[in-house]
């Protein structure tokens, strides 16, 4: 079974915790003790009804105020699939925990209100899950058993939301009409709108096409680690350790490992626990070389003739996490990859509105929760590629060296 991330956005009170909630009671992954407390907890607070949004909204912060704050991370799966849940908060404030949680999704959950239509909140999920190259997208018209299941509402927020993605690079794109608090088109089809010809949501997870997501052309293998056990049974041993970040690696396949520009070929692919004939995108392995070369944590593994190309001039967007404001001449350290390095701000080109797409060329900083493009410059050269061609090279995260807390997250141009 292959596994499917997906990560849901929406604004306050669209029902994404509930929604969650639902998939998991009718998928049969919810413990019966743990269904048991939800329903006492409902009832304690005078409901007549099951409150599934309890399932997901973990913090006692989050059940107080009824909005989602932190991304939850939930687990499921069916006889077709696995999946991962990142349940993202929809408020303005907490835009860098929706950015960390969708930054991994296969595809992007935007849940609307039918009664209420597109909002500015769900305009700006939208944006960023485009930002983010997420590259399957589903609006899910929540609450239809509230408008009476009308078709002329769905169509309506349907057409809203078709033609302002036309705007954004949205390549797969699903509407659904659902009903999370009573199950319609949730997992199994609705009786109540014969007017919808379309795939349940749980339909849709289960069959959305992801193998073609991962680029399996450029091989990208950011060393992690050096394996040499050093132990009498395998004194010759040396491999290094990662997680294919794209490509298919071969035994016998020549290679190149980068800075250095040696070259190599394959001698074998270990798994945890025996010798593969290929690896491929996400499996972490460990690769051995027919050379005895110089090769440390930070170096990258690609093929002669298709390698990326190492610059100490990175230009991206950047979307800030902190409350002191990230301002030209700053010094950060930068990860990207496994490769770690020292970086100043050369200049903050724009700040991008993310409601309105308009871009501020006069800013001179970035705020919490603001993402702008920015360029540095790095003390180390780093081996990157374009965000929109592969998500793992083409990303980093910039780190304040004093606390050591993540303070930013870049997407390369």
């Amino acid at each position: 079974m292959d596994l499917l991330r997906f990560a849901t956005a929406g604004s306050v009170d669209d029902g994404k915790s509930t929604l969650i909630g639902r998939l998991l009671l009718d998928s049969k992954a919810i413990f019966e003790d743990q269904l048991e407390a939800v329903e006492a907890t409902s009832n304690a607070k005078g409901y007549d009804y099951t409150d599934l949004a309890l399932l997901t909204d973990g913090l006692r912060s989050e059940r107080e105020q009824g909005i989602t704050i932190d991304v939850a991370y939930r687990y499921f799966a069916t006889p077709r699939r696995k999946f991962i849940i990142a349940d993202t908060p929809g408020h303005v404030q907490y835009t860098r925990n929706m950015v960390t949680g969708a930054s991994t999704a296969d595809l992007g959950l935007v849940l609307v209100d039918a009664r209420q239509g597109l909002t500015e909140q769900s305009r700006r999920h939208a944006v960023l899950l485009s930002l983010l190259r997420v590259p399957h997208l589903v609006l899910a018209v929540n609450k239809m058993d509230l408008v009476g299941f009308d078709q002329g509402v769905f169509e309506r927020i349907r057409q809203e939301f078709v033609t302002f993605t036309q705007r954004l690079n949205v390549p797969d794109l699903a509407v659904i009409p659902i009903s999370a608090l009573q199950g319609d088109n949730v997992v199994t089809r609705s009786d109540a709108m014969p007017w919808y010809e379309g795939s349940s949501l749980m339909h849709h997870l289960e069959n959305v096409h992801i193998a073609s997501d991962r680029d399996l052309r450029d091989v990208r293998f950011p060393v992690q680690y050096v394996v040499r056990p050093k132990s009498d049974e395998h004194h010759d041993y040396r491999g290094y350790a990662g997680q294919v970040a794209s490509g298919v690696l071969k035994p016998g396949d020549e290679v190149m490992v980068l800075p250095s520009g040696l070259t190599s070929r394959i001698a074998a692919i270990d798994s945890f626990t025996e010798q593969v004939e290929e690896a491929f995108p996400p499996m972490s392995v460990v690769v051995r070389l027919e050379d005895d070369l110089d090769v440390s944590r930070g170096d990258m593994i690609c093929r002669v003739n298709n390698a990326p190309e190492p610059t100490q001039d990175v230009d991206a967007m950047v979307c800030w996490m902190t409350r002191e404001p990230l301002r030209p001449r700053q010094k950060l350290a930068i990860k990207h990859t496994t490769r770690s390095a020292r970086a100043l701000v050369k200049d903050i080109q724009y700040r991008l509105d993310i409601n309105t797409l308009h871009r501020d060329g006069d800013t001179r900083e970035l705020g919490l929760n603001e993402i702008g493009r920015v360029t540095l410059r790095t003390t180390q050269q780093l081996l990157v590629d374009p965000y929109e061609q592969n998500r793992t090279t083409g990303s980093f995260i910039l780190i304040d060296e004093a606390t050591g807390t993540t303070v930013g997250a870049g997407m390369i141009n």
